[in-house]
């Protein structure tokens, strides 16, 4: 079969960034399928482009890459700009590429444009992978103001969930979500995946001099706002207070916030509020081992609750435990297998406390982090999720 997926942060695990369509692709080409992933070039990611139409390949993926640089520290509009840049461009490949399926993986939502064109115009099958819920998101959090805009938005979302023949959501809260609202037929949820032999290895401890093993939390990822950032700084800040500045916050990655908090954390000489820049992936895989929880924060808004990080599956791979803030299926997984900790996400107070308690308590940590270590090979494994959506996919009429 041959497959375009249409993804515009697409990495491998040299990158700094999810490697979901990396893996998926790469073990469908090992059971002879041709994959073309249309991407672009992000700031976490490790592609790279000189033309500004690129042929690469990845472990037999084809990648064709379009040299529009996306970052998230560009202004509001710069960003859209850089969306609908992508969605006219890559609509050039839904036309003239031989294909028997599509896959649109959104967000942004502006990713759908080719998958329509895709459908519409070629005949082609079109498979919707939903890796957010827009624009509820963006209505949610204050982006989306303008009621007209909100209205076209919604109108967008319909019709391309209309026009699949599946729709992927990447979360059980999310499936449930398009299922009800939207009355779709054929909805699965198909989570991120871990890289179960890479996160699962040990590795060695490659910090600085500012950690030392077991004595610091860490949080991978965007630095801003809808990741709920502030609350790790004010939870340092508790930490001081109550006499624990033993034990660290690591922040690993890039976001609007890094800035500010670096230098409010400065101003207030607080030493257990680490930031560092990206890393590789694959060099994250010792440090978040070593650590005591992964911190998988979010902003307490509704729709978060149906979320789906990357970090939350790979810190259970780890054989970490997490901490998280949503209300969803999150919350209920952690519950049911006893691998994690929910907390309220405008309470710095008790993640510090969360924290010490944690430190203070090496026997649950271990057996937390042992039955998160067979959970995620369960349910979580690359390979078993990569078969999942194939098999949907070869079932569309």
């Amino acid at each position: 079969m041959k497959i375009i997926y249409f993804y515009q942060y697409f990495s491998t695990p040299k990158g700094s960034w999810g490697t979901r369509v990396f893996e998926f692709a790469s073990e469908w080409v090992k059971q002879g399928h041709e994959v073309t992933v249309i991407t672009s070039v992000y700031s976490k990611s490790d592609i790279k482009a000189e033309k500004f139409i690129e042929d690469q390949v990845f472990e037999g993926i084809k990648v064709k890459i379009i040299n529009v640089s996306i970052d998230n520290k560009q202004p509001f509009l710069k960003r859209i700009l850089t969306f609908l840049q992508y969605a006219i461009t890559s609509s050039w490949f839904a036309l003239t590429l031989k294909t028997d399926v599509v896959i649109a993986s959104s967000g942004p939502i502006t990713v759908g444009i080719p998958g329509l064109i895709a459908k519409y115009l070629r005949g082609r099958k079109l498979v919707f992978e939903t890796r957010d819920l827009w624009p509820e998101g963006a209505i949610e959090l204050g982006i989306i103001k303008n009621s007209v805009v909100k209205k076209l938005a919604y109108w967008f979302e319909k019709k391309c969930y209309n026009a699949s023949s599946l729709i992927v959501a990447l979360s059980s809260g999310m499936r449930k979500y398009i299922e009800e609202i939207h009355n779709h037929p054929n909805v699965i949820d198909v989570t991120n995946a871990a890289n179960i032999k890479m996160f699962s290895t040990p590795k060695p401890f490659i910090g600085r001099s500012q950690i030392v093993p077991k004595k610091y939390a860490i949080y991978t990822g965007n630095i801003g706002e809808v990741n709920n950032s502030i609350w790790l700084l004010e939870a340092a800040i508790e930490l001081r207070k109550m006499g624990r500045e033993d034990i660290k916050i690591l922040l690993i990655g890039e976001g609007k916030q890094r800035n500010d908090l670096v230098e409010k954390a400065r101003k207030l000489q607080l030493n257990n509020f680490i930031s560092w820049d990206l890393l590789p992936k694959e060099d994250l895989v010792g440090l978040i081992q070593q650590s005591l929880v992964s911190l998988v924060p979010l902003k307490g808004t509704p729709v978060f609750d149906t979320s789906s990080p990357n970090k939350f599956f790979e810190s259970l791979a780890a054989g970490i435990p997490v901490i998280q803030t949503t209300n969803g299926w999150m919350k209920d997984f952690l519950n049911e297998h006893g691998v994690g900790f929910t907390l309220n996400p405008n309470d710095s107070k008790v993640l510090a406390e969360t924290l010490i308690s944690v430190e203070a308590n090496p026997t649950l940590r271990s057996e937390m982090g042992i039955k998160a270590s067979l959970v995620a090979s369960k349910e979580f494994d690359k390979v078993n999720l990569a078969n999942k959506m194939i098999k949907a996919i070869q079932l569309i009429e």
